[in-house]
């Protein structure tokens, strides 16, 4: 994500003096919520695989579910492209290209090919 995005959603919360309302706890909860209104897009849909008809507004759920995380990492003084380079290079020891390349196991599941 662009530093300039980042800066653009702190600030937008800091002109309305947001942050002190933003604690990790109500943080956590807002993304949970803003994750379950993305996944509402789906609910109750016959072809649940399919989100053509729907992208805008799983482009605007899943804006605030971000927004939540730039926040989030904000408040907990965590550098984003830190964090997911972390994660990724854990992902990338949990699940090896030679295991899990076209597998949905979980990393505990996966067996040599």
């Amino acid at each position: 994500m662009r530093q300039e995005t980042i800066n653009e959603v702190i600030k937008f919360r800091d002109d309305r003096n947001w942050k002190q309302f933003h604690n990790p706890k109500d943080l956590a909860i807002s993304i949970s919520l803003e994750a379950a209104e993305l996944l509402e897009v789906f609910q109750w849909s016959a072809e649940d695989v399919r989100c053509e008809d729907k992208i805008d507004k799983i482009k605007e759920e899943l804006a605030d579910v971000m927004i939540y995380c730039i926040h989030m990492a904000d408040t907990c003084g965590l550098d984003l492209d830190e964090i997911i380079t972390e994660k990724m290079k854990r992902n990338n020891q949990k699940y090896p290209v030679e295991k899990a390349f076209g597998s949905k196991e979980k990393y505990t599941e996966l067996k040599e090919k």
